[in-house]
């Protein structure tokens, strides 16, 4: 399988979501939007009622809220390819999936750098993706901690055949150690959205990956 280079979005105003969306959607055809509650992760995006998806690209939509299940109608009526939220989240998270999936909705679990894979041994097979959490919730940029990779076996141990993602601190200099490591796909923000060249820095990943 093939990588997927995923270009983030992480926006706290709306006038800032469509810059970084538009940016996003023109380089891949799948994108990642974070959005935040201000409780979870410390940063509050744009509501979801407020929120629009591409119609040229697959958006994932990474949920980083407490309490997801109050954004369900919300979620459903976006139609996103994925929604991912996090096992920190105070969810009945195989219900939550059950949701999404009854919806046409493909279901992402994320696990914060501290949270150990043991903790969702129980419920991981009710999710079609595994987000590797290596970065600050709620902000573009931060390192990216490859000894989390070891995660990255953690789960292939468990379920095999689960799509797994990475985000934080992607760029070119790590991008292929992170596919090496197990990664499908890679959630690329500030190395894409904070450069000059948003679409120069989506090649050298893309090249990286060769």
């Amino acid at each position: 399988m093939t990588a997927v280079i995923c270009p983030t979005v992480t926006a706290f105003d709306l006038h800032e979501y469509r810059r970084q969306l538009d940016v996003a959607s023109g380089l891949s055809s799948r994108v990642h939007i974070d959005l935040m509650d201000g409780v979870l992760a410390p940063s509050i995006s744009p509501e979801l009622s407020r929120i629009w998806l591409p119609s040229e690209a697959v958006a994932d939509i990474h949920l980083m809220y407490k309490k997801p299940m109050e954004q369900i109608d919300d979620l459903l009526r976006l139609k996103p390819y994925m929604v991912i939220i996090h096992a920190e989240a105070e969810v009945h998270h195989m219900q939550f999936a059950g949701e999404l999936h009854k919806n046409g909705i493909k279901a992402g679990l994320s696990i914060l750098q501290d949270t150990p894979v043991k903790n969702i041994n129980q419920i991981m097979h009710s999710f079609d993706h595994i987000l590797v959490f290596s970065g600050n919730l709620g902000h573009h940029g931060g390192e990216a901690d490859l000894s989390l990779l070891n995660k990255v076996t953690e789960i292939r141990n468990e379920f095999s055949d689960v799509e797994v993602s990475w985000d934080g601190g992607i760029s070119a200099d790590n991008a292929r150690q992170l596919v090496d490591g197990g990664i499908d796909v890679l959630n690329v923000g500030g190395f894409i959205q904070k450069a000059q060249d948003p679409t120069k820095a989506y090649q050298q990943i893309s090249d990286a990956l060769l």
